[in-house]
């Protein structure tokens, strides 16, 4: 389920609920959805209740129950949980994340590229300076970053940061095919894993991202999506240690690590920057 999947389910939620007299309320246009800013919060937040409540006249948190119970039963969803003033927690069913590795899994049809904002006079300047990755990265990245910054090969670079972690999803394929096992999305206990959470949600918004085609967002999305990742799999061995015996969970964590790289890979190629093996 993805973050659009889950906020129409939500709206569609709230439009049964007012169909039912649940809630005396006009149904919104539209929900939406976030992954909430702390750990242990579910996988995405919304704050429908609270804008719902505004025309009920009901506590906030008095709606969130009607919604939470709806909301509980749906396919995909394993527990909603009301939080503050009537923000509601919800935590996707394991194999829903195993239906979007495997969905990631199978890239894309390859985009055009992306438009990038037209420097003018400035391009020949910047492409002799930062080289044709460089200079297009920094076309959609904030200026005040530091152009220079660009070309160091360092984590605080962000565009070393997205090519690097694609870069380290190829070697974890490639070293374990050395080892005679290839990734399958299989195993939902794995992706339950609190730190898997922010690399899906990441991997979960990609296909909106794609559909929006804003370069900009597209960099910030990328940079989001290599940090978690990075972040991930230095918490999550993917390959065997030792004399370890490659089992399902590696499987499972190189099937993640398999997905991230095509999603990584499709946002470089769009914004016309290489997706490297090697770095």
């Amino acid at each position: 389920m993805t973050p659009a999947d889950l906020s129409r389910t939500v709206l569609h939620t709230v439009q049964r609920a007012v169909e039912a007299d649940e809630l005396p309320a006009a149904v919104p246009t539209r929900v939406t959805v976030r992954v909430p800013p702390r750990p242990g919060c579910g996988d995405f937040a919304t704050n429908v209740a609270l804008r719902v409540a505004q025309d009920t006249g009901r506590p906030a948190r008095e709606v969130a129950e009607v919604l939470r119970k709806r909301l509980a039963a749906e396919p995909g969803i394993a527990r909603v949980e009301i939080a503050g003033p009537g923000f509601l927690n919800i935590t996707l069913e394991g194999n829903s994340y195993v239906q979007l590795v495997r969905d990631a899994l199978d890239p894309p049809a390859a985009a055009e590229p992306l438009p990038l904002p037209d420097p003018g006079h400035e391009l020949p300047a910047l492409l002799a300076r930062l080289g044709s990755d460089a200079a297009r990265w920094s076309l959609v990245w904030p200026p005040g970053a530091g152009r220079a910054e660009l070309l160091v090969q360092r984590e605080h670079n962000p565009l070393f940061r997205v090519r690097y972690a694609h870069a380290r999803t190829q070697r974890l394929l490639r070293n374990a095919r050395d080892l005679g096992f290839r990734s399958e999305a299989a195993g939902p206990a794995e992706y339950e894993h609190p730190a898997a959470a922010p690399l899906l949600a990441a991997l979960a918004d990609h296909r909106r991202v794609r559909a929006a085609r804003d370069p900009r967002r597209l960099a910030r999305h990328l940079d989001r999506t290599a940090g978690a990742f990075l972040t991930w799999q230095t918490d999550r061995a993917v390959l065997p240690l030792g004399d370890e015996k490659p089992s399902a969970v590696h499987r499972a964590r190189l099937a993640l690590a398999e997905a991230t790289g095509n999603v990584l890979a499709d946002g470089l190629h769009q914004l016309g920057i290489t997706a490297p093996a090697h770095l």
